[in-house]
């Protein structure tokens, strides 16, 4: 096998050598034109990874831009490692969520793993101590072994990095559908809070400028993720095995402490993880934002294997690594603050005038090219786009509504329905309550946590509802946004902004690009209409495999705030006696439903309609109906409806039970998925202020003590069922598919 430096320019044209690293030859062409020459092998590696969609956006880009992305509490938006959100007090919140699907479904554990030690390293790096982790999950059916095996092992991989780490995981979400059946989507969401003096960005500045590299030594893991991450998986994914990395949660809590030590050094001027693309991303995007360029010697840059070449150090992917920026002549100090825990901190280049960025090794000069070139230039493409077939379809179905005879079994079923049913086996697996300020753990509506020595808190959500997505990317795309809010408004929070994780398809393909467009806009309207910012995210294409896509998942991390923490509000039923109210009337809506799944296999027809001024409306009235204490609990109506709400609110406590009467179609009444309503409890005193509150509302029960859910329509009784019966089919399913034989 040639070495990489034996391979000459020539070679990597002629033999179209550029092709296998990801890039086309329209782009090997405009290398070419940016260089006045070929590129050499170690240049080409470079451009790859920069130019790839993971590192470029380069057909994304456009339709980021329609994002609502300012506000006055926003602090920091798109382009630095986390976005920031003021929280009063000198506060602020930093978030973002990043996917790590590719690795995952090729090595599970260590691909779960490094996605949640790069999103802590994405939050540290902006000088914010993180204090919790989410993740929003994606698998087929739990009805083979390999699903089986990736859902464990994703599982394994977060709670095994998260635990360690000494970060709570406090939350997030699973779906299982047949569309994730080859491309499990992993993303994982991280949340700190800083002061607002100490926000750091990822800044070359400054002229002479010492580069300092810290933590781990480079090792030949991760070569080439990011353009890995940029293509289709294919079915021979198993040689992709080396393009994933490797964590050391133990080393990344040394560094997380270190770098929150190091933002208090003057002589630090700029900090940024070693993401995707490893050195050449965290070096040239620095370079770029700061108007510079950077040189840096590789003989100086630690190392884990021998002979590594520049092509090699340079897109590697090793964990735990940061790069910094120091003042000349006090490079020791941030060293210093290294060392003391442990960790390797060395001088490997300094900022130069010249805006290029210039890689040495042996003496000899490795790489030479303009920093803006791999950053700020980057390509973009604008693909066309197509109207889906199935969707004009869709559209013109009537509305079908699914035959149910008899309504409590079907609850039953829908309880076992694993995007239904409890993901306790999931979360029990998390140490959710490390750094002792959860307030709520996995399973409530919304994730909360204090903020220390205040009477603050947050709270945290993850959501997207694909089915809908699939049936109608505008519609999908607000109820993402909308029922991420909702959730947050149950908790008793203020939505504050949102970080999105766009898990998409192969975008050239025209219908698929169409769905990226139409999600984006419904984002945006429901972004703009909540008051909610995008302030980063991350995009995730080329989903698919065997020429399928997985269905469009543009997942939607959202935090919002608790102006005190008496409004802390849970998501399920408290006390009998209460009375139960639903905000907003059933319509007969089963596109994308449960129900429709369950009864026919598949999804179809028109998502449910969504109203974005009238759910603004409800949940602004409900919000400030928690704020005045008249709420009990309160809980969104999602997947499965009135019935599975209904359920879930009696689960936390022994010995509830409900009472309740709805009218209408018994059917559209319990598992209708109709938008914009809750479910709410409220003590009989608090009854008058609670309604003249919240217009919407209608009283259609009590909590009961003795352990029934009982529901009727109109005269007739549709559910009544023991409470403990249906926690322990809710409860019970999951686990029960794992240790069932494929």
């Amino acid at each position: 096998m040639l070495q990489t430096s034996e391979i000459s320019p020539e070679q990597v044209e002629q033999d179209k050598l550029y092709r296998e690293m990801g890039l086309s030859d329209q782009e090997y062409e405009m290398v070419k034109n940016i260089l006045k020459r070929r590129p050499n092998f170690t240049e080409t590696g470079i451009f790859s990874v920069m130019w790839s969609e993971h590192c470029s956006y380069k057909t994304s880009k456009p339709l980021l831009k329609r994002f609502p992305t300012k506000a006055p509490h926003v602090l920091q938006g798109p382009g630095e490692g986390a976005g920031v959100i003021d929280i009063g007090d000198n506060q602020a919140v930093v978030f973002k969520i990043e996917s790590h699907n590719h690795p995952s479904a090729v090595e599970p554990y260590q691909g779960a793993a490094t996605g949640v030690g790069g999103i802590l390293r994405d939050v540290f790096s902006m000088g914010a101590r993180p204090v919790a982790l989410m993740n929003s999950l994606r698998f087929g059916n739990l009805t083979t072994d390999r699903v089986k095996y990736l859902f464990s092992e994703v599982v394994n991989g977060i709670a095994g990095y998260g635990n360690c780490v000494g970060v709570p995981t406090v939350g997030g979400e699973v779906q299982f559908d047949e569309s994730y059946e080859d491309n499990p989507l992993v993303n994982a969401m991280a949340i700190g809070l800083i002061n607002h003096d100490d926000i750091q960005k990822g800044l070359a500045s400054g002229v002479g400028n010492t580069v300092i590299y810290a933590g781990a030594p480079t090792g030949r893991d991760g070569i080439h993720g990011a353009t890995f991450a940029s293509d289709d998986l294919g079915e021979d994914s198993d040689k992709d095995r080396p393009s994933v990395q490797v964590g050391d949660p133990f080393m990344e809590k040394l560094l997380i402490e270190a770098s929150l030590e190091v933002i208090h050094c003057e002589a630090l001027v700029g900090m940024q993880d070693m993401g995707a693309a490893g050195l050449t991303s965290s070096a040239s995007e620095m370079a770029s934002k700061a108007g510079t360029g950077m040189e840096m010697d590789l003989d100086a840059v630690p190392q884990r294997e021998q002979n590594m070449s520049a092509y090699e150090m340079m897109l590697s992917e090793s964990q735990e690594r940061m790069l910094l920026v120091a003042e000349k002549g006090r490079e020791q100090e941030i060293i210093s603050v290294f060392e003391k825990y442990g960790l390797e901190a060395v001088a490997v280049g300094k900022v130069i005038e010249e805006k290029v960025f210039r890689i040495k090794q042996h003496g000899e000069v490795k790489a030479d090219i303009p920093v803006d070139a791999l950053a700020e230039e980057a390509p973009i493409f604008h693909l066309p786009s197509e109207e889906a077939k199935y969707y004009q379809e869709f559209q013109q179905m009537e509305v079908s509504k699914p035959k149910v005879d008899d309504h409590t079994e079907m609850l039953k079923t829908l309880l076992k329905q694993p995007t239904i049913a409890s993901k306790e086996w999931v979360y029990d697996q998390y140490d959710s309550m490390v750094q002792t300020n959860t307030v709520f753990t996995p399973g409530s509506d919304s994730a909360v946590i204090r903020v220390k020595g205040t009477d603050k808190a947050l709270a945290i959500t993850t959501d997207c509802n694909s089915r809908y997505m699939y049936l109608d990317p505008e519609t999908g795309g607000k109820i993402a946004v909308a029922e991420a809010a909702r959730n947050i408004v149950c908790s008793g929070a203020k939505p504050l902004g949102i970080t999105d994780g766009l898990n998409f398809g192969n975008p050239t393909n025209p219908e698929v690009f169409w769905q990226m467009e139409k999600s984006v806009d419904g984002m945006s309207e429901a972004c703009t209409a909540l008051g909610t910012p995008v302030i980063g995210g991350n995009v995730s294409l080329y989903n698919q495999s065997k020429g399928k896509a997985i269905f469009p998942t543009p997942i939607v991390g959202m935090v919002g705030m608790h102006e005190s923490l008496d409004h802390i509000t849970p998501s399920h039923f408290q006390a009998a006696g209460d009375l139960i109210y639903q905000i907003g009337e059933a319509e007969a809506e089963f596109g994308g439903s449960e129900l429709q799944q369950v009864v026919h296999g598949k999804y179809e027809g028109k998502a449910p309609r969504i109203d974005m001024e009238l759910e603004a409306e409800r949940q602004s009235q409900l919000l400030e109906a928690i704020k005045q204490g008249t709420v009990q609990s309160a809980h969104d109506l999602a997947e499965g409806g009135l019935a599975v709400a209904l359920a879930e609110s009696l689960f936390a406590k022994d010995g509830l039970g409900a009472d309740v009467e709805v009218v209408g179609d018994a059917t559209t009444a319990l598992f209708s998925e109709t938008q914009s309503r809750f479910l709410v409890s409220v003590q009989p005193e608090k009854k008058e202020d609670f309604e003249k509150m919240v217009k919407d509302a209608k009283l259609i029960g009590a909590v009961t003590a003795d352990g029934i859910c009982s529901v009727k329509v109109g005269e007739k009784q549709a559910v009544k069922e023991d409470t403990d019966k249906l926690k322990e089919i809710w409860k019970g399913a999951i686990p029960c598919l794992l240790n069932s034989r494929a």
